[in-house]
């Protein structure tokens, strides 16, 4: 209407640069190369402005509105997610808060989508790539963190409940996501050994109790000082030497342990510890040096962190 109002009332204004008047007016623009010089001209042009800037304010509030309730419903949990290959979290503690830096601290993670199931009642971590979805384990809530496109799973313990209520709480939620998706690889964290045959039978894929270790560890403290912090170096993203898994090689098929261990160490500063029969099958540690090397295998490395990326990528591209 303006369009055409403009272009009735002004003598000197074509329709095509009424259009542009219009346009530019509505959004509050302004050039100010196409200007009304008639009574009506200047009043339709008035009432342009109004309408424009009502219409700015309208659109800015609708926006600004999206974006807050989708930022609130974030923090709240409310929302679902639809990721592909990443990483699911079952239950908040401690423990938690550290698996998510440590996964951080590895390049490869950095910006990897990693979706939270807790039931508590705000997303816990300031995390541009942490995702919070709010309730107990269950169908639901794992939909809506699309476990069925999740690469993995890692289920920890309910710190508010005694050791045994924690372990059959784990259980259960191991039984629940491997009924969803069996192809998702699954970490379970058990406190008591006890329970690691019924976990196994539930399909976890990995089953690490917690007390067990940090026992273990202790005892081996006490006989090796010092060994304790070797352990912790070698775990963790943040600092020093790190543990890797990596493919072995197609030049190395059919090789001894002892030859292909020394090239590791000349080429990458990589210490072979152990061998992977497939990639998901039974570890060997400190294999015999006259060991052959099977297409299938893997190697389990320490190396340093900035030898990895080139460590990963050679191996991987053989």
């Amino acid at each position: 209407m303006s369009t055409v109002g403009i272009y009735l009332v002004e003598p000197n204004i074509s329709l095509i640069d009424s259009l542009w008047w219009t346009i530019v007016t509505l959004t509050t623009v302004g050039y100010g190369d196409i200007t009304p010089t008639t009574t009506i001209g200047r009043l339709i042009a008035v009432i342009d402005m109004i309408i424009g800037i009502a219409i700015l304010g309208v659109f800015s509030a609708t926006l600004a509105s999206i974006l807050v309730d989708k930022k609130i419903k974030d923090d709240l949990g409310m929302n679902s997610y639809q990721f592909e290959k990443h990483i699911i979290i079952c239950e908040w503690n401690h423990r938690a808060e550290t698996i998510i830096k440590e996964l951080r601290n590895d390049p490869k993670i950095q910006e990897k989508p990693i979706v939270l199931i807790a039931d508590i009642e705000h997303k816990p971590l300031e995390d541009r790539h942490l995702f919070f979805v709010r309730g107990q384990v269950s169908d639901e809530t794992l939909n809506r963190a699309n476990l069925k496109e999740a690469k993995t799973v890692i289920i920890l313990g309910d710190d508010k409940l005694d050791y045994n209520n924690r372990d059959a709480k784990v259980i259960l939620a191991t039984l629940t996501v491997e009924s969803i998706n069996r192809s998702s690889y699954t970490i379970v964290e058990l406190v008591n050994k006890s329970y690691v045959p019924t976990c196994r039978r539930a399909n976890a894929d990995e089953i690490i109790v917690t007390s067990q270790l940090s026992s273990q560890l202790i005892s081996k403290a006490a006989l090796n000082h010092g060994i304790s912090e070797a352990v912790s170096d070698i775990l963790s993203y943040e600092y020093g030497s790190q543990l890797y898994k990596v493919p072995l090689p197609k030049s190395e098929v059919g090789l001894n342990f002892i030859d292909v261990f020394v090239r590791m160490k000349q080429t990458y500063q990589a210490i072979i510890i152990a061998i992977q029969r497939g990639k998901e099958g039974n570890v060997i540690s400190n294999p015999p040096s006259e060991y052959k090397f099977n297409e299938n295998d893997y190697l389990i490395v320490i190396a340093a962190s900035e030898k990895a990326g080139g460590l990963n990528k050679e191996l991987s591209d053989t």
